[in-house]
């Protein structure tokens, strides 16, 4: 049950703040609040700014979806030095970022935490969307830990040589949400993937760990932190799923069955928030499908569209961060924030990233032309290390791709969802892949 309530809750839509999506288990709701309360009194916080209210239309921090009052932030310069190089990119200024990005707001990976050990569960043919695979279940263990991390693999049965993989940050194989059933896709992107002749995986972040703050003290980081509270610049669950990531990369590299040099990773809303960290944080990723991943992920952050940093703040995500980006709800403002999102996706440069919403009547919460911005600064990047990055100036239509450059940017016509931008996603992996 408590797997059930957090997997829910993992890729709720972001259309409220995730502290109200959901009802979860009082108890471990009692928990949450009681270690966020413990981490702003480690903090020396007294008080926490509102974020921006998702539902009550009179309420004085109603959500802005007003572009007008959006604001024309100054963002923090990616270049700081007069005559840049790839080289100073690459040994001076992408470390300085990185030890930023986890100092003051994704945490880092303590130097205690284990690798994990990979075993089979499950293995056979099948057929899968008309398809003959090879498909595998494992389990990723920390021997004496109840730790069991969910992945899956299926691969083309018929492949011959090394395929692509695209890992995706996801559910279970055959999970259903509760309630009504809800239509299946037309043409699933598993489907798509295999037509390719090309495989995926799927990884379960919560089995990694819990998404919620009760969950601190379980999973991969209540192993490493061995029972005490989190320091200041301790992992959140965003980079503790990153690190899921890497640990089944790890066992991609060793099949002889995959090509390492394409390995992907997509996620969608929070998820999409972890498949940037994990492009930022682990260069062995060579491409990233980023989707709908709103304020923590593509957003830039000093706009106010959709959701504030004072969400990320409350008790309802806190965990996905360090304890130290707190302070940026509470005694300190969002302009005080050394980077922003174009920070973070400029991490993965020179490698491809594509970047998709869906449409402001549906998926506003994320500011799509927030993400938009952000994709096109961090193009400063890309150019110094000799790729375009994002190609034009201004936003493209609904649903027409920008993909010209090392940067892909679509806003389709739904709601919170990749569904319809797998399409364009996948011609993107061919032509970069190909390349």
């Amino acid at each position: 049950m408590r797997l059930l309530v957090s997997t829910i809750a993992a890729l709720t839509c972001l259309a409220a703040p995730a502290s109200a999506q959901f009802r979860p288990d009082p108890v471990r709701q009692a928990r949450t609040e009681k270690d966020y309360q413990a981490t702003l009194q480690r903090l020396g916080i007294q008080v926490m700014r509102v974020g921006a209210d998702g539902f009550n239309k009179s309420s004085p921090n109603y959500v802005n979806y007003d572009e007008a009052k959006a604001g024309n932030p100054k963002l923090p310069p990616l270049i700081t030095i007069a005559r840049p190089n790839a080289r100073w990119w690459r040994s001076s200024r992408r470390p300085e970022l990185i030890r930023l990005l986890e100092d003051e707001m994704y945490g880092r990976v303590p130097s205690n935490a284990p690798s994990l050990r990979w075993s089979k569960v499950e293995e056979g043919p099948r057929q899968k969307f008309g398809f003959a695979t090879l498909s595998r279940k494992y389990r990723g263990m920390v021997p004496g830990s109840a730790l069991a991390v969910d992945l899956s693999l299926t691969l083309p049965a018929n492949a011959k040589g090394r395929v692509p993989v695209i890992l995706e940050f996801g559910f279970p194989e055959g999970f259903r949400f509760p309630g009504p059933a809800r239509p299946e896709p037309a043409n699933p992107w598993q489907a798509q993937i295999l037509r390719r002749g090309w495989g995926y995986a799927v990884l379960v972040p919560n089995t990694v760990q819990p998404d919620d703050g009760a969950g601190l003290s379980e999973g991969i980081i209540g192993i490493t932190a061995g029972g005490r509270p989190r320091a200041l610049h301790d992992w959140g669950a965003l980079r503790a799923w990153a690190w899921g990531a890497s640990q089944a990369y790890n066992l991609f590299s060793a099949d002889p069955r995959i090509d390492s040099r394409r390995v992907a990773i997509e996620g969608l809303s929070r998820y999409g928030k972890a498949a940037a960290v994990t492009m930022a944080f682990d260069q062995r990723f060579s491409l990233g499908f980023i989707g709908s991943s709103g304020a923590g992920g593509a957003k830039i952050l000093r706009r106010n569209f959709g959701e504030r940093v004072e969400n990320l703040t409350a008790s309802g995500e806190y965990h996905w961060f360090a304890p130290a980006f707190l302070k940026y709800g509470g005694p300190l403002e969002t302009g005080d924030l050394p980077f922003d999102a174009h920070s973070l996706l400029a991490m993965a440069a020179p490698r491809p990233i594509f970047v998709g919403a869906g449409m402001i009547k549906e998926d506003g919460w994320v500011d799509p032309r927030g993400s938009f911005i952000a994709a096109r600064e961090a193009s400063a990047a890309y150019r110094l290390l000799g790729r375009p990055g994002l190609v034009g100036s201004t936003p493209p239509a609904i649903n027409e791709t920008r993909a010209a450059g090392t940067i892909a940017f679509r806003q389709h016509d739904g709601g919170h969802t990749n569904e319809p931008n797998w399409p364009a996603f996948l011609d993107f992996a061919a032509r970069v892949w190909g390349r």
